[in-house]
């Protein structure tokens, strides 16, 4: 394999350990509308391909954006490596 797919890689392993409890994060931060919104539109996605991509409908997508939910779980991880790594971690998803 190449770093280019390893790194992504490793990044999605050690997120599904800590979602799973098997390893703590090494820092937490809080996803707020705003942050939503910004991570998604840093990519150049619209709403619609972006919730595609996540694999979420995009009426969740617009609850985060709006501010009326919060991502959980695996969902927060997943935007805080989008947001860490964009176009490492959508190459691997798109996959």
């Amino acid at each position: 394999m190449n770093r280019f797919f390893d790194e992504p890689l490793e990044s999605v392993q050690q997120m599904d350990d800590i979602v799973q409890g098997k390893q703590a994060p090494s820092r937490e931060f809080e996803i707020d509308a705003l942050l939503v919104r910004n991570i998604r539109k840093a990519t150049g996605l619209t709403q619609a391909r972006f919730a595609e991509i996540i694999d979420v409908q995009v009426a969740t997508l617009r609850n985060w954006e709006q501010g009326r939910r919060e991502p959980t779980g695996p969902a927060k991880a997943l935007l805080r490596a989008i947001r860490n790594d964009p176009d490492h971690v959508l190459k691997a998803l798109a996959h």
